[in-house]
């Protein structure tokens, strides 16, 4: 009778389950009971009749599967609800069903095995890979260059995964035990990231497509070839890249003295007067034009260009005033930067002729002493970057005094959104300072120290021998990276290992002395600070007790690289990764392999690096002077942000957080809100929202528009700014962020 009724019920329970189910191929579809039904009516027909399931049994299982899955608080994978249906059948004592069940999705393995690659790429096609479409928030995955990337991708990954990598790496990367970064890039030998040495390549000139390139003789050349670099950097490697303004500045001296040149030949020519102070105020405003140009070509062109990865260059620009002398050459990169910060702030039109954010490039403006207080010579220049910051949430800005701090003396930009170079005596510009521009990343293998606290089940025994074995497993996947890049010779990269970007090798020279002896630097990513401190002790890393384990798991990771590194030769360091859609995916393997733990493992994200959690109320200068300490420990990149509101009529305020990291944080943000709808003209803060199926949406809180390709929405993603929209778990948890001012 309880069956009867049980079933009953369930002809409208479909209906009720608005939780979504991700297929194999990556698709997210709605639940389908009738799926089970048939599924288990299929089993039941191969078993002789004493042994079938009545049709009240069979709707039971298929009703108290559709209750688990309305209970789950995330998508459920397919593979887990056959595993529900299994165990269901079991409960029921229908063994013999059972068995003809399991073996048929053995069968049914098999067979997807031997298409996985022309499954993915099929899914991408057709855009019906909903993790692929929202993998990164920079790439239209509608667009054929994305596709091809993604398809080039998809083969890559089943090589790796087949071929290349051992079984270990592959197994704990699926199960999410670790997570072995563009894996999709493997097969290829290139390296992550970069910050390219411009003033080689400008000064001594440069090769691009076997065209040679000299030294520029004015600043507006000088630009466009930094582009025509920039997007030749982008396509032979996968990760970011930055170059300085600094490395500019020289070439607007040379326009200077050849627009004068002009003026002088001009005016007499007319007969005009040549006073100098004449002469000089026309070339200044000529030269204002021209720098004003030049900055117009980089930001449009490298907004525009497309690189055979299918996205914009993924480009940082490095503003340090104090990166050239003292005079006249500091005042021109002034100019720079001022032109710079108010094109930046003007935005971009889009394709509807509305200013909007763009994502690149990356802004990174140096606080230090002449230009942090009212009387600082550049402190207007400073009030500018926060007025820009309040509009368009770049730049971020680095404390030239807390770097000097942490980086021996040093102050120097990262590669892409954080990833910073190790410093290294080994490592020497011909004056005897710091070499950091031409050396990069090998890459990066990120260790999930939820799933450690989560593995060790709260036992401090067990978690310290547990985080040991994932770290000499991220070790082995750091060695696969850098073993791959090994005998690479210089030849498959010309613009990076032969023409200067990162090195000057000869033709067939293999690129292996660069990989040793502090050139490059090797990441180990850690994810999920916080939950780990949730689950061992009970509390955040904010309490006393949970910051101290926090601190004593971020010094084992950094003495861990110091032994590989003393054993090697290697420069391995410690990242703090800026996971975008891998939150998503640690997410739902925790909860696969342990279940729904309050304050673990019950959201759809896990927290980046040693972030405080997003949810979790503090000020922001509490959070900035906090996570400060986690920076150093972080020697391999790190950033940290605090979320604002809109604060184009506050810049006051803006300035107060701005002259608190030059006191207290090497590098931070601040994470405005900068959006539009195109139904209706509102400019603000688009919203996140649940519709009916329980699918979290963009909302346009004024008219109601959920259309994204009407909306023009731009978050802070991780370090960098995200404009195509993202996963569900990372939408959560831009959702669950609260404001910090």
């Amino acid at each position: 009778m309880n069956a009867a009724l049980r079933f009953g019920r369930s002809v409208g329970m479909e209906m009720l389950v608005k939780n979504k189910v991700i297929k194999r191929n990556g698709e997210e579809v709605t639940f389908n009971l009738s799926k089970i039904v048939n599924a288990i009516n299929a089993a039941n027909k191969e078993v002789d009749n004493i042994y079938k399931m009545n049709k009240y049994q069979v709707h039971a299982i298929a009703d108290d599967i559709a209750q688990q899955v309305q209970r789950m608080s995330h998508a459920v994978h397919v593979e887990d609800i056959q595993d529900m249906v299994e165990t269901s059948i079991m409960g029921m004592r229908g063994y013999e069903v059972a068995q003809k069940y399991v073996r048929y999705r053995y069968k049914r393995e098999l067979a997807r095995k031997s298409n996985t690659t022309d499954n993915g790429i099929l899914a991408l096609i057709e855009h019906l890979d909903e993790e692929v479409n929202q993998e990164n928030s920079n790439k239209n995955p509608v667009i054929n260059s994305t596709q091809r990337d993604y398809m080039a991708g998809e083969v890559s990954k089943d090589l790796t995964k087949r071929v290349l990598l051992p079984e270990e790496i592959v197994q704990a990367h699926e199960e999410g035990i670790i997570h072995f970064h563009d894996s999709d890039y493997f097969a290829q030998k290139e390296h992550n990231c970069d910050l390219i040495n411009l003033e080689d390549m400008l000064q001594n000139g440069t090769v691009i497509s076997e065209t040679l390139i000299e030294k520029p003789h004015s600043f507006f050349t000088a630009c466009n070839v930094t582009t025509q670099i920039v997007a030749q950097v982008a396509s032979n490697q996968y990760g970011g890249q930055s170059f300085t303004l600094a490395h500019l500045a020289p070439f607007v001296d040379i326009s200077r003295q050849k627009l004068k040149k002009g003026v002088i030949e001009e005016r007499k020519e007319c007969g005009e007067s040549m006073d100098e102070e004449i002469i000089r105020k026309i070339t200044e405003k000529r030269l204002r034009d021209e720098v004003k140009s030049g900055i117009q070509t980089i930001q449009y062109q490298l907004i525009t260009l497309m690189t055979c990865n299918g996205q914009a260059p993924f480009v940082t620009m490095f503003m340090y005033l104090d990166e050239v002398p003292e005079g006249q050459e500091r005042d021109d990169l002034a100019m720079i930067i001022e032109e710079v910060l108010k094109q930046r702030m003007q935005g971009v039109k889009n394709e509807k002729g509305v200013w909007i954010t763009p994502a690149f490039p990356k802004l990174i403006y140096v606080l230090d002493e002449d230009n942090i207080t009212d009387e600082s010579k550049y402190w207007d220049l400073t009030k500018l970057a926060a007025a820009c910051t309040a509009k368009r949430m770049v730049p971020d800005y680095i404390s030239a005094k807390k770097m000097r701090e942490l980086k021996q003396g040093n102050v120097y930009t990262c590669m892409g959104c954080r990833s910073f170079l190790t410093v290294e005596d080994s490592q020497r510009n011909p004056d005897g300072s710091h070499k950091f521009y031409g050396r990069f990343n090998q890459g990066v293998v990120t260790i999930n120290l939820v799933d450690v606290a989560c593995s060790s089940k709260g036992n401090m025994e067990e978690f310290w021998k547990i985080l040991e074995e994932r770290l000499e497993l991220c070790h082995r996947g750091l060695r696969c990276r850098h073993e791959r890049l090994l005998g690479t010779i210089s030849d498959v990269a010309p613009i990076l290992w032969q023409y200067g970007a990162l090195a000057r090798l000869k033709k067939g020279e293999k690129i292996d002395k660069l990989l040793y002896n502090g050139y490059s630097t090797i990441s180990l990513g850690y994810a999920g600070l916080y939950e780990m401190c949730m689950r061992m002790v009970g509390k955040s890393h904010t309490d006393l007790e949970g910051r101290k384990f926090a601190l004593a798991v971020m010094q084992r990771l950094n003495d861990k690289c110091k032994e590989w590194r003393e054993a090697e030769n290697i420069s391995y360091s410690v990242y703090g990764t800026p996971m975008e859609s891998t939150t998503y995916k640690f997410a739902k393997c925790l909860q696969k392999r342990f279940g729904i733990i309050p304050g673990v493992t019950d959201k759809n994200y896990i927290t980046n690096s040693y972030h405080v959690h997003v949810t979790e109320e503090i000020n922001a200068f509490d959070k900035l002077k906090f996570e400060a300490d986690f920076q150093k420990l972080s020697p391999g990149g790190a950033i940290s942000y605090v979320e604002v509101p809109d604060m184009q009529q506050n810049i006051p305020a803006v300035l107060s957080v701005m002259k608190f990291i030059y006191d207290n944080i090497m590098y931070a943000e601040l994470n405005t809100k900068s959006d539009f709808c195109e139904c209706c003209g509102y400019s603000g803060e688009i919203l996140i929202q649940e519709d009916e199926s329980g699918k979290l949406v963009w909302e346009c809180p004024n008219c109601g528009n959920q259309d994204q390709n009407k909306m023009a929405v731009a978050r802070r993603t991780c370090g960098y700014i995200g404009t195509q929209f993202w996963n569900q778990g990372r939408t959560q948890e831009i959702k669950d962020r609260v404001l910090h001012l």
